[in-house]
């Protein structure tokens, strides 16, 4: 099996309870992306790897016909609709991504606190290496002097690479946080569009 029905067969199954009318269209707007694909010189792997997992995907498109319906019936079920859509992708975040991004934000944390730590600690120590003696390097200032650096310097980079980590973090929180308000608000991704 290809990837092309590999994507399409999962896509169809993650949609199931939804109205057969609304999964043949849906499932005919991705064909259409494949078909675009190809005629692009893109493969089927490199299509099906731009529109994402398709069980997130049917769940997003999911909550997104709750939504739609809600807007048009105003009903107890479409309501219904709704909340169970948006629980199957809270459920997502709350489960998988939650305890993942806790666990590295706490991580990070640890990290940043210890290499601020560390350079403070080399940062002060170097002054003193090199007027006195510091205990432990009896009459030997210079090599007291090169750890202190080596402190100061360590620390400065985990300190560094921490800071790097965290703006890599928001920017993809950023990215999911925008794919959720564009489902919420309707819109298409944009590797739908691709």
């Amino acid at each position: 099996m290809n990837e092309r029905d590999s994507f399409l067969r999962r896509l169809r199954s993650g949609l199931w309870g939804l109205p057969r009318p609304a999964i043949d269209d849906i499932i005919a707007d991705y064909e259409g992306h494949f078909d675009a694909g190809r005629a692009a010189g893109r493969s089927d792997a490199d299509v099906a790897t731009a529109l994402g997992d398709p069980a997130r995907l049917a769940r997003e498109l999911r909550a997104e016909a709750g939504l739609r319906r809600w807007e048009d019936e105003r009903s107890l079920a479409s309501a219904l609709g709704v909340i169970v859509g948006v629980i199957g992708l809270a459920a997502l975040d709350l489960f998988v991504i939650l305890p993942v991004l806790l666990g590295l934000v706490g991580s990070l944390f640890a990290f940043l606190v210890g290499g601020v730590v560390v350079a403070l600690c080399g940062g002060l120590m170097l002054p003193f290496a090199l007027i006195t003696n510091l205990p432990g390097f009896p009459g030997d200032r210079l090599q007291a002097g090169l750890l202190s650096l080596g402190l100061l310097s360590g620390g400065a980079a985990v300190t560094s690479v921490c800071i790097l980590i965290t703006v890599g973090l928001v920017n993809l929180l950023v990215r999911y946080g925008r794919a959720h308000y564009r489902l919420i608000a309707g819109g298409r991704s944009s590797a739908l569009r691709d």
